[in-house]
Order: structure tokens, then C-alpha cells, then sequence
């Protein structure tokens, strides 16, 4: 008898990957295939619109030939967030790059924006802020550059253009969570912004439909890595669906993914205004009811450890955290990651990474464990104003690679003194994708049911005294200050 399973798909910055998960919640076959970027001026990130196909082709076939007898129940999509492209509607020809989220190239329309008077009236739309990482500018310039000789035009998020390509052209939507993060969307009217589509100069014919997260957007055609007619049930943000992976379901549970950047998210159970320094976004939609969470995007996190470990001379990652072990702390060093500026909570895309701290007695193992520490520090200073404008944080939940390092992650809850959970799995936001097209089809029941296939692994409770922490804390504030100079 073959085996039922949900085909996910988290396509991500780097990586393409598809996993096959059983209704038991574990990954029984997966596959994966990069992503090239480029970068063809100072702060400029993009990449191709077919190159991110083509690997996601790639891992879907790596996935369902390690399980040749399973039978497909429906696909799901994580996708990298606030990236987004446009294409031709009539040839399905993408027209000009993919700009990613860490694409800084529109800085100054952002700026404009701002100098304008516009932001609060932004954020009390869309609860982001006008910065760069967020696709309303990005699309602009796409548009102004790139979309002048095409007369029927998509814009779409990486999820509307794998949707797209899934169902051989015939559909063009994405969901709420991925609409939440373009800027364009209004949370509390949960629809395309007329007043925002004129702000940006943007055609609202030319924006995807909006779909809860948990939908069957369209049925699979002409894709050669999967068979005719598999339901494509689900698509969502990346760290949503991690979020929705680890089954953070109630008030105030949380989670932390780490990569490139880090996001900080809690549930909400109702739209709240951000305070300064946050956003409010989308978590997931289901049955046509939106779930909200508070956000923190930082912009930098591990990708600091192999930059300080070139810095340091070192071989690579693992030598840098073993040589930071070998100190007790970071001797007033201080480490600030803002090589491409500073997100969450600060949001200056002009700040610029800084060591500072340095004396005589300062060794690079001091440096190296002060890149460590700010990783853990920026989470810190998102959790203080999520916590006091939420009441209050619940269960924590870590994920991506630096949540593997028992040294990283003590950390984390020594600095947020409060207790944070591993999880099991490395692919939580594929799992979260999956989930949320198991209860699209039927394949699981209810969130209860979903909410046990959760794996996490023994709570880290943190250690630090409190004279200690805010000694550091006090240290590292002064540092960032210097920062934002």
C-alpha cells in the first residue's frame, strides 16, 4: 500500500527545499537545490525568476525519487518573504530580477516617502514601516524599468510566481500573510489599499488574488517534478509557517528563526498598532479569519559568524564558536552587525557594523564571542518591546541552524531570561506548509491534531545573574548608540 504524504515546498534565499511529511508529522524524503544571488552594485540583491523555479523543480524531484511509492495528497509553499518580481501575463516571461528582501537599492524613495510625511499613515495601514526590505518601492522601480513595453502585467511575491508556474499559468494569487508583507495590504480591511497603490504608483489589477493560507489555490499542471492535478492547498511566509510549525498557537507564543537575519515573532488573537521599532503582520488566515502576530525582522544574525571567522583568520564557523568558549565574556567588546544596516528595533538602513569596546587586554577570542553575543542581543532588545506592549511572552521556540549550538541558544535565554525550546526538526517552516495544506484537504482535522506533531526538544533555561546581564546589556546599548550616530 503506497504511503499518503503532503509534498511542502520552502523555497528560500540560498536554497530550494521539498519535503514529503506522513500524517504522522515526520519528513520521510526530502530534497534540495541552491539558488544563486547576485549582486551587481553595493547593496543591490537580486536574482533570476527562473533560476528559483528551476531549483524548485529540482528539489521536488530530489524529494519524490527518494519515496517513489508515496501518493501525493497536496503540495504546500514557504516562500522567502518581501522578495518579489513581475512577469508578463500573457508569456509567463518574468520581466527583470527577482529584487530580494535584503536589497537595499530602494533607500531612497524610502527616504522621500518619509521626508514626504507618509510613514505613520504606512504604518497605520499596513503596520510596517517604510524601509527598503518592504516590496511597494521595489516593485516601482521594477515597473519603471523593466515593465514599460508589457501591456498585461503580474506582480507577485515568490508564492504568487510558484503558483503560477505550478498551475501551468492559470492562476495568479498568494496568501494573506505574504500580501501582509508587500506594504500594499490593508490588516484591517484585510485587502489591496487603493490610497497605498497610488502612493507607490501601483496598478491594483496588476496584484495577486488574496487567499486564506489553508486554501486550494489551483491543482498542479505541466510541471515535470509532479504529478497532474496534486492539490496546491497552502502558501505562506517562511516565518510564518515556521511560527505555525512549531505550533504557537496561543497568546503570546513565539518563536525565533535563525538565518541570514533572524524574524521574532508572538501570536496575537487581534490586530494591535506596532509600537515603535515592531510590526504587526498576518500570521496565517484560515476559514477567512486572519491570525496576527508582532514582528521583529533583524537583518544580520549568523551571517556574522562566517564575516567574523574570515575577520579572525579562522577556518570557519566552528572554530570561531570554540574560541569564543574559551573566554568567560567579552571583555567590553562589543560586535554591532549593521553591515547592511539595522532592522527591528531600530530600522536605520545608514548604520554600519562597528567593534568597539577594544583595549590592550582585548584577544580575538573576545571579538569571537562578541559576534556570538549579537546575535543573542538584538533578540533581546525585539523581546523587550514585544513583551511589554503584548503583556507578556509565552512559550519560546527556536529553529534554523545556530539553534542546533547549545552555546548560541544559552545565550538567547540568558539574555531574554526566559526559558526558549529547540526544535527537533530542522525544517519547520517546510512543516508548517505542510500542515496547513494537511487541514486544507482533510489530510489532519483540526489544529489540535496538528499541534502534536510539534517536536521540540528539552527547554534551555537561562543562567545568567541578573547584575551580569545588565552589565552587558548596558554595555551593548551603549554600543548600538554609537552605532546610530
Amino acid at each position: 500500500m503506497r504511503q499518503r504524504a503532503i509534498l511542502a515546498v520552502d523555497e528560500g534565499t540560498t536554497n530550494a527545499k521539498a519535503v514529503l511529511v506522513s500524517q504522522d508529522g515526520e519528513i520521510i524524503a526530502s530534497g534540495a537545490a541552491p539558488v544563486p544571488i547576485e549582486h551587481p552594485q553595493s547593496g543591490w540583491v537580486q536574482q533570476e525568476a527562473g533560476k528559483i523555479w528551476h531549483a524548485t523543480q529540482d528539489a521536488m524531484s530530489a524529494c519524490l525519487t527518494a519515496a517513489p511509492d508515496t501518493e501525493i495528497v497536496a503540495l504546500g509553499i514557504s516562500n522567502q518573504r518581501e522578495s518579489v518580481l513581475i512577469w508578463d501575463r500573457q508569456t509567463g516571461t518574468p520581466l527583470g530580477p527577482v529584487i530580494t528582501w535584503q536589497c537595499r537599492r530602494t533607500a531612497e524613495a524610502c527616504n522621500a516617502l518619509k521626508e514626504a510625511g507618509h510613514e505613520a499613515e504606512v504604518i497605520a495601514r499596513t503596520g510596517l514601516p517604510l524601509d527598503p526590505l518592504f516590496p511597494p518601492t521595489k516593485v516601482a522601480w521594477l515597473l519603471e524599468h523593466h515593465g514599460k513595453d508589457a501591456a498585461d502585467i503580474c506582480i507577485g511575491t515568490v508564492d504568487s510566481w510558484l503558483i503560477w508556474r505550478l498551475s501551468g499559468g492559470r492562476v495568479h494569487a498568494t496568501d494573506r500573510s505574504n500580501a501582509a508583507r508587500t506594504q500594499l495590504f490593508n490588516l484591517s480591511e484585510s485587502c489591496w489599499d487603493a490610497r497605498l497603490c497610488e502612493l507607490f504608483g501601483i496598478d491594483p489589477s496588476m496584484l495577486p488574488e488574496v487567499h486564506d493560507s489553508s486554501h486550494v489555490f489551483a491543482e498542479t499542471k505541466k510541471v515535470h517534478a509532479v504529478p497532474y492535478g496534486v492539490p496546491i492547498a497552502s502558501a505562506i511566509g517562511d516565518s510564518h509557517a515556521a511560527l505555525f510549525g512549531h505550533g504557537a498557537f496561543g497568546p503570546g507564543d513565539g518563536k525565533i528563526t535563525f538565518g541570514t537575519g533572524s524574524s521574532v515573532m508572538t501570536t496575537l488573537t487581534e490586530f494591535i498598532a506596532p509600537p515603535p521599532g515592531i510590526t504587526t503582520t498576518i500570521a496565517w488566515s484560515m476559514g477567512g479569519k486572519s491570525t496576527f502576530a508582532f514582528e521583529g525582522n533583524i537583518l544580520v544574525s549568523a551571517s556574522i559568524l562566517p564575516w567574523t571567522a574570515t575577520l579572525l583568520g579562522l577556518a570557519d564557523v566552528e572554530s570561531l564558536l570554540g574560541l569564543a568558549q574559551t573566554v568567560p565574556d567579552a571583555n567590553g567588546v562589543s560586535l554591532v552587525p549593521a553591515h547592511v544596516g539595522l532592522g527591528s528595533p531600530y530600522w536605520n538602513p545608514e548604520a554600519r557594523g562597528l567593534i568597539t569596546g577594544l583595549s590592550f587586554g582585548s584577544e580575538p577570542a573576545h571579538i569571537a564571542r562578541a559576534a556570538a553575543e549579537s546575535i543573542a542581543l538584538q533578540v533581546h532588545d525585539v523581546f523587550a518591546i514585544m513583551a511589554d506592549t503584548a503583556k507578556g511572552i509565552g512559550r519560546l521556540s527556536v529553529d534554523g541552524g545556530p539553534s542546533q549550538s547549545p552555546f548560541l541558544m544559552q545565550m538567547v535565554a540568558d539574555y531574554l531570561d526566559h526559558s526558549i525550546t529547540p526544535c527537533r526538526n530542522a525544517e519547520v517552516s517546510a512543516l508548517g506548509a505542510a500542515h496547513l495544506a494537511g487541514l486544507a484537504t482533510g489530510f489532519w482535522q483540526n489544529l489540535e491534531e496538528v499541534g502534536r506533531l510539534a517536536q521540540h526538544g528539552p527547554e534551555i533555561l537561562p543562567a545568567t545573574h541578573k547584575q551580569v546581564r545588565q552589565a552587558r546589556l548596558h554595555g551593548w546599548r551603549k554600543a548600538v548608540a554609537r552605532t546610530l550616530m
